[in-house]
């Protein structure tokens, strides 16, 4: 009976938070509050969709990027006034730049400006005469290819979101090319006009022309008299409508954008409005790089650098808006809006994060997000077409249909054979196992997680697992009594005894399911999760709710004996 109080407590609070947290599936709540309003996504092998493979042009960035550093370099040597005769891209796909210089003396001075700005990226590998050749680092190479498929997983990311696909899977496959799979995807035509569209990128001056008061009391105004907001329509069909409504009472040259609350999940539960200036024709054409570095006390910072063109731009923008911010925005959204303390001259800017006490991780995901987000609109690689397949419903609704059937066929066979060789103590296995099966689909739709095929076959595993830490009990408390003990000792010892050998079962296969989660891609990680999670609601459903429901029996309804 000892610690009988603090565990019944345990018991109904977890029973009640999975009840809470499954809700959502069964009860559409529409907007009136509750706890959680997750609800459980099926994946492409259930519900059918658009699969699609998409082949990333690595090498055409690349060749593109050496071109453009071959004409920022041009502009630079001239605007330094270092003699030379001219800079060529020799070999673009392998990031090879020629420099001739007007005199052989003339190469010290390239040589050390070459040193001074591109030490970390450039090498020279030849120089004689008047001739001098450099060549992206092996290093820097391998590194900046695989931004390139970064960019364009967050391209195609920002894109596919604007369809509201529940749990899309974007992930790189293989060096070049990125698998794209969108459950429950009707649209297959429009989902590949979207995500073959190239990201635009803009740096905009943030007007004070209207204030945060005033711009949110006129999107209220519009919304109400246009009756829609961004529960009703995407985002981006959303500023186009709104702008249209309020073209007369913005001042003249301005857009209004939003950015996403810091601690909003989407843009819709949190935002933030800015008036911004149109006129500063300055985007990510203008824009060579985009990376993370790290400031004085090693706070998470985002260095930009422009090409010739952008730079001279950039200079002229910021000298003119000092005190001012600049947003920076991708496809309407505005990822950015740091203050301008003075002209940034020399193509190269950093923006800083906030306050050294705000939260580091925080502070290290956003400089990714928006480095990565200003890569994806600076170097847009082309993407082509390498693999379709269109996975039909009929197709998702046959395999869920056999995996039901499978689940309740093997269910029924296990709470019949759990009732019949142990009676009343089966009974209880048999209300351990649905709340075993209660919680694992609650932590699934907590965690927003997809269901798939082999995550049902995990769910499958789990059961079997479940039934045999119960028959181990069972089977120790039939020793017991054997042995002549009364029930409550036999209970008591049966539970005790049989705990060494459940941790031992289900700790080595959650060690052989991480590794699989770790090393797994795809349908393995979805089992490899399924599995850990199910090892975790085992050992609290059919081990420690069960002595409970067996201890509520004995000491507060006075059974005597359970048959087992």
């Amino acid at each position: 009976m000892e610690g009988y109080g603090w565990r019944s407590f345990v018991s109904v609070l977890g029973v009640l938070t999975a009840l809470i947290w499954l809700a959502p599936n069964v009860v559409n709540f529409g907007d009136s509050w509750w706890f959680s309003k997750n609800k459980l996504n099926y994946g492409l092998d259930i519900q059918g969709g658009l699969h699609l493979v998409m082949g990333v042009d690595v090498d055409g960035v690349v060749k593109e990027s050496t071109t453009r550093l071959a004409s920022s370099l041009d502009a630079e040597l001239k605007k330094e006034a270092i003699p030379y005769a001219a800079v060529a891209a020799t070999n673009p796909s392998a990031g090879e730049i020629e420099i001739t210089t007007a005199a052989p003396d003339d190469r010290a001075k390239i040589e050390k400006h070459l040193g001074d700005r591109y030490a970390t990226m450039l090498q020279v590998v030849d120089s004689e005469g008047t001739s001098i050749k450099v060549k992206f680092y092996e290093a820097y190479l391998l590194d900046y290819r695989a931004k390139v498929i970064q960019q364009a997983i967050e391209t195609l990311r920002n894109r596919v979101d604007e369809f509201g696909v529940s749990e899309p899977s974007i992930s790189q496959q293989g060096p070049d090319r990125i698998l794209v799979q969108l459950p429950g995807m009707a649209d297959a035509e429009r989902a590949k006009e979207l995500i073959n569209t190239t990201a635009r990128l803009d740096f905009m001056i943030v007007s004070d022309e209207k204030t945060p008061d005033e711009l949110n009391k006129l999107i209220t105004e519009a919304e109400q008299a246009g009756k829609y907001d961004l529960k009703t329509l995407k985002y981006s069909e959303y500023v186009t409508r709104l702008n249209e409504d309020l073209k007369t009472k913005l001042p003249e040259g301005t857009v209004l954008y939003f950015e996403k609350a810091e601690n909003a999940a989407t843009m819709e539960v949190g935002r933030t409005p800015f008036l911004l200036k149109k006129d500063t024709n300055l985007g990510g054409g203008d824009l060579d790089d985009a990376f993370i570095t790290f400031g004085r006390f090693q706070e998470p910072e985002v260095a930009l650098r422009f090409n010739g063109m952008g730079a001279s731009k950039f200079s002229d923008i910021t000298g003119a808006n000092v005190n001012k911010r600049m947003a920076i925005v991708l496809d309407k959204i505005i990822k950015s809006a740091p203050n301008i303390k003075d002209r940034i001259t020399g193509g190269q800017a950093v923006i800083q994060l906030g306050a050294n006490t705000r939260d580091r991780n925080a502070s290290l995901n956003e400089a990714k997000l928006i480095s990565t987000s200003l890569r994806a609109g600076a170097l847009p690689a082309s993407l082509e077409q390498l693999e379709e397949r269109r996975v039909g419903p009929t197709l998702g609704a046959d395999a869920i249909d056999r995996a039901k059937f499978a689940s309740y066929l093997g269910a029924f066979v296990i709470v019949l054979f759990m009732l019949v060789y142990y009676k009343a103590m089966g009974a209880v296995t048999a209300v351990s196992l649905g709340l075993n099966i209660l919680s694992i689909f609650a932590f699934l739709t907590s965690f927003g997680a997809t269901l798939t095929l082999p995550g049902i076959a995990g769910i499958a595993l789990t059961v079997g697992f479940a039934v045999d830490a119960n028959v181990l009990i069972n089977e120790r408390i039939r020793e017991e009594l054997a042995r002549g003990a009364n029930f409550k000792v036999a209970i008591k010892e049966g539970y005790a005894r049989a705990m060494s050998a459940i941790l031992d079962a289900n700790i080595t296969t959650a060690c052989t399911a991480v590794v699989l989660l770790y090393f797994g891609t795809g349908p393995v990680k979805g089992f490899a999760v399924t599995l850990l999670i199910g090892i975790g609601t085992t050992l609290f459903c059919n081990v420690f709710i069960s002595k409970v429901i067996v201890d509520t029996l004995i000491y507060k309804f006075g059974v005597k004996r359970i048959a087992v």
